[in-house]
Protein backbone atom coordinates (compact mmCIF):
# COMPACT_ATOMS: atom_id res chain seq x y z
CA UNK A 1 0.00 0.00 0.00
CA UNK A 2 1.12 3.57 -1.23
CA UNK A 3 1.92 5.94 2.00
CA UNK A 4 -0.17 8.43 2.60
CA UNK A 5 0.97 11.81 1.06
CA UNK A 6 -0.49 15.68 0.14
CA UNK A 7 -2.00 15.75 -2.78
CA UNK A 8 -0.01 16.72 -5.77
CA UNK A 9 -2.57 19.47 -6.58
CA UNK A 10 -3.17 20.76 -2.75
CA UNK A 11 -6.50 22.58 -3.64
CA UNK A 12 -9.18 22.89 -1.04
CA UNK A 13 -12.52 23.11 -3.06
CA UNK A 14 -15.13 25.94 -1.74
CA UNK A 15 -17.68 23.29 -0.44
CA UNK A 16 -15.16 22.29 2.16
CA UNK A 17 -16.07 25.07 4.45
CA UNK A 18 -15.30 23.18 7.58
CA UNK A 19 -12.01 22.55 9.80
CA UNK A 20 -12.07 18.80 9.52
CA UNK A 21 -12.93 18.82 5.22
CA UNK A 22 -10.18 21.56 5.12
CA UNK A 23 -7.73 20.18 7.37
CA UNK A 24 -8.66 16.99 5.69
CA UNK A 25 -8.60 14.99 8.90
CA UNK A 26 -10.25 11.79 9.32
CA UNK A 27 -9.39 11.95 13.26
CA UNK A 28 -10.36 15.63 13.34
CA UNK A 29 -14.08 14.49 11.19
CA UNK A 30 -14.69 12.28 13.90
CA UNK A 31 -14.16 14.75 16.68
CA UNK A 32 -16.29 17.57 15.18
CA UNK A 33 -19.07 15.04 14.04
CA UNK A 34 -19.38 14.18 17.54
CA UNK A 35 -19.37 17.83 18.76
CA UNK A 36 -22.42 18.34 16.13
CA UNK A 37 -24.38 15.89 17.54
CA UNK A 38 -23.81 16.27 21.00
CA UNK A 39 -24.57 20.23 20.60
CA UNK A 40 -27.97 19.15 18.94
CA UNK A 41 -28.23 16.43 21.54
CA UNK A 42 -28.05 19.21 24.46
CA UNK A 43 -30.54 20.82 23.61
CA UNK A 44 -32.61 18.41 23.63
CA UNK A 45 -31.35 16.73 26.91
CA UNK A 46 -32.21 20.44 28.38
CA UNK A 47 -35.52 19.70 26.85
CA UNK A 48 -35.99 16.77 28.87
CA UNK A 49 -34.54 17.57 31.74
CA UNK A 50 -37.73 17.99 33.78
CA UNK A 51 -40.07 15.25 31.68
CA UNK A 52 -40.37 11.89 32.76
CA UNK A 53 -37.95 8.82 32.37
CA UNK A 54 -39.54 7.61 29.38
CA UNK A 55 -38.84 11.04 27.26
CA UNK A 56 -35.06 11.25 29.13
CA UNK A 57 -34.72 7.53 27.45
CA UNK A 58 -35.74 8.25 23.97
CA UNK A 59 -33.77 11.35 24.11
CA UNK A 60 -30.79 9.04 25.16
CA UNK A 61 -31.85 6.35 22.54
CA UNK A 62 -31.68 9.15 19.94
CA UNK A 63 -28.41 10.55 21.00
CA UNK A 64 -27.01 6.58 20.60
CA UNK A 65 -28.30 6.47 17.38
CA UNK A 66 -26.60 10.01 16.35
CA UNK A 67 -23.18 8.92 17.77
CA UNK A 68 -23.33 5.39 15.48
CA UNK A 69 -24.12 6.98 12.32
CA UNK A 70 -20.95 9.83 13.50
CA UNK A 71 -18.79 6.65 13.82
CA UNK A 72 -20.07 4.91 10.67
CA UNK A 73 -19.14 8.07 8.73
CA UNK A 74 -15.41 8.32 10.14
CA UNK A 75 -15.40 4.58 9.02
CA UNK A 76 -16.54 5.38 5.17
CA UNK A 77 -13.76 8.22 5.56
CA UNK A 78 -10.79 6.16 6.74
CA UNK A 79 -12.03 3.84 4.02
CA UNK A 80 -12.01 6.93 1.80
CA UNK A 81 -8.96 8.03 2.60
CA UNK A 82 -6.76 4.37 2.17
CA UNK A 83 -7.94 4.92 -1.70
CA UNK A 84 -7.77 8.27 -1.93
CA UNK A 85 -4.21 9.43 0.04
CA UNK A 86 -3.93 12.73 1.35
CA UNK A 87 -1.51 14.15 4.29
CA UNK A 88 -3.97 15.91 6.57
CA UNK A 89 -2.64 19.82 7.93
CA UNK A 90 -1.80 19.28 11.22
CA UNK A 91 -2.22 22.34 12.05
CA UNK A 92 -5.31 22.71 11.70
CA UNK A 93 -5.67 19.72 13.72
CA UNK A 94 -3.88 21.06 16.74
CA UNK A 95 -5.44 24.05 16.69
CA UNK A 96 -9.15 22.77 16.23
CA UNK A 97 -8.55 19.78 18.92
CA UNK A 98 -7.16 22.45 21.78
CA UNK A 99 -10.15 24.86 20.63
CA UNK A 100 -12.64 22.10 21.73
CA UNK A 101 -10.83 20.31 24.47
CA UNK A 102 -11.22 23.74 25.96
CA UNK A 103 -15.10 23.85 25.10
CA UNK A 104 -15.41 20.25 26.12
CA UNK A 105 -13.28 20.61 29.65
CA UNK A 106 -15.78 23.75 30.47
CA UNK A 107 -18.91 21.28 29.95
CA UNK A 108 -17.18 18.03 31.51
CA UNK A 109 -16.63 20.56 34.64
CA UNK A 110 -20.63 21.72 34.82
CA UNK A 111 -21.78 18.08 34.14
CA UNK A 112 -19.85 16.34 36.69
CA UNK A 113 -21.84 16.37 39.72
CA UNK A 114 -24.80 15.63 37.43
CA UNK A 115 -23.42 12.35 35.60
CA UNK A 116 -25.54 9.75 37.93
CA UNK A 117 -28.62 11.44 37.87
CA UNK A 118 -30.80 9.78 35.26
CA UNK A 119 -29.91 8.06 31.80
CA UNK A 120 -30.52 11.63 29.75
CA UNK A 121 -27.27 12.83 32.37
CA UNK A 122 -25.52 9.90 32.23
CA UNK A 123 -25.54 10.05 28.32
CA UNK A 124 -24.63 13.43 28.42
CA UNK A 125 -21.50 12.74 30.50
CA UNK A 126 -20.58 9.72 28.47
CA UNK A 127 -20.60 12.39 25.06
CA UNK A 128 -18.84 14.86 26.99
CA UNK A 129 -16.22 11.96 28.41
CA UNK A 130 -15.27 10.80 25.00
CA UNK A 131 -14.87 14.37 23.91
CA UNK A 132 -11.76 14.81 25.59
CA UNK A 133 -10.02 11.48 25.14
CA UNK A 134 -10.69 12.25 21.06
CA UNK A 135 -9.89 15.78 21.32
CA UNK A 136 -6.50 14.76 23.18
CA UNK A 137 -6.08 12.00 20.38
CA UNK A 138 -6.37 14.38 17.80
CA UNK A 139 -4.08 16.78 19.24
CA UNK A 140 -1.20 13.89 19.54
CA UNK A 141 -2.15 12.81 16.03
CA UNK A 142 -1.89 16.06 14.84
CA UNK A 143 1.62 16.01 16.43
CA UNK A 144 2.41 12.63 14.52
CA UNK A 145 1.41 13.62 11.27
CA UNK A 146 3.90 16.44 11.53
CA UNK A 147 6.69 14.08 13.01
CA UNK A 148 6.33 11.71 10.40
CA UNK A 149 5.16 13.53 7.16
CA UNK A 150 2.46 11.03 6.84
CA UNK A 151 -1.11 10.75 6.77
CA UNK A 152 -1.37 7.67 8.79
CA UNK A 153 -1.36 8.55 11.89
CA UNK A 154 -4.47 10.51 11.39
CA UNK A 155 -6.41 6.98 10.16
CA UNK A 156 -5.04 5.08 13.16
CA UNK A 157 -6.32 7.71 15.55
CA UNK A 158 -9.60 8.20 13.53
CA UNK A 159 -10.00 4.30 13.76
CA UNK A 160 -9.50 4.46 17.56
CA UNK A 161 -12.28 6.99 18.00
CA UNK A 162 -14.40 4.61 15.35
CA UNK A 163 -14.10 1.93 17.77
CA UNK A 164 -14.36 4.57 21.14
CA UNK A 165 -17.79 6.14 19.41
CA UNK A 166 -18.95 2.18 18.79
CA UNK A 167 -18.69 1.55 22.33
CA UNK A 168 -20.43 4.42 23.39
CA UNK A 169 -23.25 4.54 20.84
CA UNK A 170 -23.91 0.78 22.38
CA UNK A 171 -23.94 1.97 25.79
CA UNK A 172 -26.08 4.53 25.42
CA UNK A 173 -28.91 2.68 23.25
CA UNK A 174 -28.42 -0.48 25.68
CA UNK A 175 -29.33 1.87 28.50
CA UNK A 176 -31.65 3.48 26.48
CA UNK A 177 -33.42 0.97 25.61
CA UNK A 178 -33.39 -0.42 29.16
CA UNK A 179 -35.10 2.63 30.75
CA UNK A 180 -38.20 2.52 27.90
CA UNK A 181 -38.76 -1.17 28.83
CA UNK A 182 -39.16 0.00 32.56
CA UNK A 183 -40.47 2.97 31.76
CA UNK A 184 -43.66 0.54 29.61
Amino acid sequence: MAPLSRDSNGSIGARDNTAALYGRSAALLSDSLDNLGDAFTYGLSLYVVSRGARAKARVALFKGVLIFLGACVVAGQIVHRLYVPETPLFEVMGVFSLLGLVANGACLFLLWRHRHEDVNMSSVWECSRNDIAANLSVFIAAGAVWLTGSGWPDLAVAAALVALLLRSAWRVIAAARQELRAAV
